[in-house]
């Protein structure tokens, strides 16, 4: 009993929740990644791609859940526990919304990908790179200014994702379209701007916890 008291008034292995945090956003960065090869893909071959999305949800989840159980298991966390808490169920969040973005381009039969789509893809893989970056960063303690810098990066990369979102929507309502593809591609489009704002999100919570503990 006094072994597992001991345990959790230590602290935990240097870097474990952060290895987390890298791993989760590593599933995003994949993901992302998923979502630009199907929109640049034939029917044949999104049914191969699609393969990888149970994997890379199971491996989100795994991320997620080994974060909050070290939580769990520590009375000393590197940073505010609320912090770790925010940052694990997003980066699970922001997999989960990209895949289903993915998932749903089969669901909805969508047999072709117009350019606004594949505009998103690439914007969602500038921002996942990013994300990595500053989640890299922050186990790396980074100075206030280049964690601060990459946020900025993000944050434009969000500004770039609600100008699309507006010309695809702007699009979607021009009268070309029946309601029912109207509602595809609007829950589409919304997905993969929800997925931006996450990360945006997450670079806030990255940058506040920086500045707390600079």
């Amino acid at each position: 009993m006094a072994i597992g008291l001991l345990a959790k008034l230590l602290p935990p292995p240097e870097n474990k929740f952060y290895n987390f945090f890298e791993d989760g956003a590593e599933v995003i960065e994949l993901s992302s990644q998923l979502f630009y090869q199907i929109v640049h893909s034939d029917l044949k071959q999104r049914e191969e791609y699609l393969i990888h999305a149970k994997t890379y949800k199971r491996r989100a989840a795994e991320a997620m859940e080994g974060s909050l159980a070290l939580l769990n298991a520590s009375f000393i966390t590197p940073i505010d526990r609320e912090d770790i808490q925010l940052i694990s169920n997003n980066l699970y969040r922001c997999t989960k919304v990209i895949l289903k973005a993915c998932v749903n381009l089969r669901i909805y039969k969508i047999d072709s990908y117009n350019d606004i789509v594949k505009t998103q893809a690439e914007v969602l893989i500038k921002s996942s790179d990013e994300l990595r970056t500053i989640i890299s960063m922050l186990k790396k303690n980074a100075p206030v200014k280049e964690i601060t810098a990459c946020s900025y990066r993000i944050k434009d990369i969000e500004n770039r994702g609600d100008e699309i979102l507006f010309t695809a929507t702007e699009e979607i309502f021009s009268g070309k379209y029946d309601a029912l593809h109207v509602l595809k591609m609007r829950d589409i489009y919304k997905g993969i701007e929800n997925a931006l704002d996450i990360c945006s999100a997450i670079s806030d919570l990255i940058v506040n916890i920086t500045l707390k503990h600079s």
